[in-house]
């Protein structure tokens, strides 16, 4: 009696312990899933173009709606990811660089995708709405182009790339428009600034990655092709975006305005950027299309942390 006894008390620590350890490596399982499939930098990055946009349009820093902002905006872009990778399941296993995200790799079913995209819809939506209804209204328009509009245009035609350009955009402004409750002018400027930043950024991804897009069939460059032509057109969109970027330092854009100080920094990141477009359009490499891609990258975040600094600093 006693050994069996015994044996029952030295018998469930091991238990205890077995069923602790397969907690343990469940929630690291879920955590990266989750990450992974709401594309955490991506979703960060976006979240921090929002964040900027509302220093530049708050008159007073609300901590709580800029908690919400950052909460709202990365269930809404969040979403958008979940979505486009449960429509694009089969196309991202055929290519090196989608094959390992947790749809085609098993790591999660395409119902537990789907429940997870509506529960950040509509917590995002919610979430934005108490900042205010046009916030909310942006937002939702942002997740209906980039799901219903830009993600099955990428196998049709170059055009989603413009398509895409326009929910691609909404992040920077719709921090303004969070810190006032309303479009304008102000909003519209740094729409239109994330808006052509787009397409050079997008074009040079496209071209690096133009063999593994190929294998999905995704259309990404404007010609088709790696080509003289889709390089003129990056040099093009790269000289746009600076100029819209300057804008503000002539003082039309109502309160959103750049000093000639700081306007003299965003033209030198400008000619950072457009060096970049031309290496491209000279060399026509995967090699020089990255470090387009990363100047881009460096553009728009120096840019906006420009913005910011010159708001506060002046």
């Amino acid at each position: 009696m006693w050994k069996k006894y015994r044996k029952r008390i030295f018998a469930q620590p091991k238990k205890n312990s077995l069923s602790v350890s397969q907690s343990q490596s469940i929630s690291p399982s879920v955590i990266r899933n989750f990450t992974e499939i709401t594309k955490l930098r991506l979703s960060v990055s976006v979240v921090f173009s929002s964040v900027a946009g509302y220093l530049l349009g708050a008159d007073s820093i609300d901590f709580f709606v800029l908690f919400l902002l950052c909460v709202g905006g990365y269930c809404m872009v969040g979403a958008s990811n979940v979505f486009n990778q449960i429509i694009e399941k089969d196309l991202d296993s055929l290519m090196e660089r989608t094959k390992n995200r947790p749809l085609p790799a098993g790591h999660m079913t395409g119902r537990s995708a789907f429940i997870l995209a509506c529960i950040l819809t509509v917590a995002g939506i919610v979430v934005l709405y108490n900042i205010n209804p046009v916030t909310a209204m942006f937002g939702a328009i942002s997740i209906f182009m980039y799901v219903s509009l830009y993600t099955p245009l990428k196998t049709k035609t170059p055009l989603s790339v413009f398509v895409g350009a326009f929910p691609g955009a909404i992040p920077f402004m719709l921090g303004w428009v969070a810190a006032t409750g309303k479009f304008g002018i102000e909003p519209g400027t740094l729409f239109m600034i994330q808006f052509f930043w787009q397409f050079p950024h997008f074009w040079a991804i496209g071209w690096f990655l133009f063999d593994d897009y190929k294998k999905a069939g995704f259309f990404m460059l404007p010609n088709g092709k790696r080509d003289k032509g889709t390089a003129i057109q990056v040099i093009l969109y790269t000289i746009w975006t600076v100029l819209v970027s300057l804008i503000p330092v002539l003082g039309i854009t109502g309160k959103l305005y750049l000093t000639p100080i700081s306007g003299g920094f965003i033209g030198i990141l400008g000619i950072g950027f457009l060096y970049y477009a031309i290496k491209l359009y000279k060399e026509k490499t995967s090699t020089a299309a990255k470090q387009l891609m990363l100047a881009s990258v460096s553009y728009i975040t120096l840019l906006q942390i420009i913005y910011v600094a010159d708001k506060f600093l002046r």
